[in-house]
């Protein structure tokens, strides 16, 4: 149809650590945030408990953990304490920075995007918390939805995120941008879902992470190209002209938006 509206959306998981139930595959909000570590129905459920996993012994008053185990209780409220806060906080700040009464400590870091391996807690002591917020702008930055997911940004939330967001096809984006698009089209091509995406929007790549994905990759290459110039999509490239009339190929939406 001609000079009809051209409407794309940003997806991106900010991982920001909020917080929730700690006990196992509940992800329901906190009975309070005063140091609760549970939802109303799992604080019901423990009582009293000791917050030790398989642990049914009573906690000593004023601690979450029985006799047994207040030692890793004691542990606990070590590293959560003001002068261990305060050391990982200068970690932060000086990353690199080496001093030799600090002990070196290796740590398993999770790539993002990437499945976080299941751990199995030894304790309830503190909640557990949320892999990322999942945010839907619009280019100029207006935020249009989000939501919360649990230990990873897998490409089936995702799906499931923009089909709560957009139950119907007729407000659905032309373009849907997200720095994982081709494994994001892969996955809804593997479950059947790109059936209800395939008439309405197309998945592309930020520019910004798209420098990065694989060349021998057809599928994003051909597909997911944020600025294809063989002019496969017009929308996404416009021509535009300096100030002393040169003309030139701009990208005609703002991809960057929520990074």
């Amino acid at each position: 149809m001609a000079n009809s509206p051209v409407k794309m959306i940003v997806m991106d998981g900010i991982v920001m650590g909020p917080v929730h139930c700690a006990a196992n595959n509940c992800t329901a909000d906190l009975l309070n945030a005063r140091g609760e570590a549970f939802c109303a129905t799992h604080v019901t459920q423990f009582g009293n408990q000791c917050h030790v996993v398989g642990c049914r012994n009573t906690k000593v008053q004023g601690t979450q953990a029985c006799s047994q185990h207040q030692q890793e209780w004691s542990q606990h409220r070590q590293a959560r304490s003001k002068s261990t806060l305060a050391g990982v906080h200068r970690m932060l700040n000086w990353p690199n920075e080496n001093l030799a009464w600090n002990q070196s400590i290796d740590r398993a870091v999770q790539p993002h995007d990437e499945e976080q391996p299941d751990i199995q807690r030894k304790n309830y002591f503190s909640p557990a918390q949320f892999y990322c917020v999942e945010t839907i702008c619009a280019p100029c930055g207006v935020v249009i939805a989000w939501t919360k997911f649990a230990k990873s940004e897998s490409s089936t939330k995702i799906l499931k995120f923009l089909k709560d967001t957009y139950p119907q096809k007729n407000p659905r984006p032309d373009y849907i941008c997200i720095d994982k698009a081709c494994v994001v089209l892969r996955t809804s091509l593997t479950n059947g879902s790109w059936m209800d995406w395939r008439d309405t929007s197309h998945f592309t790549v930020d520019s910004y992470h798209y420098t990065n994905h694989h060349v021998e990759d057809f599928m994003c290459r051909k597909y997911c190209n944020p600025a294809p110039l063989d002019g496969s999509a017009p929308n996404l490239v416009i021509e535009a002209e300096t100030d002393k009339g040169v003309k030139y190929l701009k990208r005609a939406f703002n991809n960057q938006v929520s990074q």
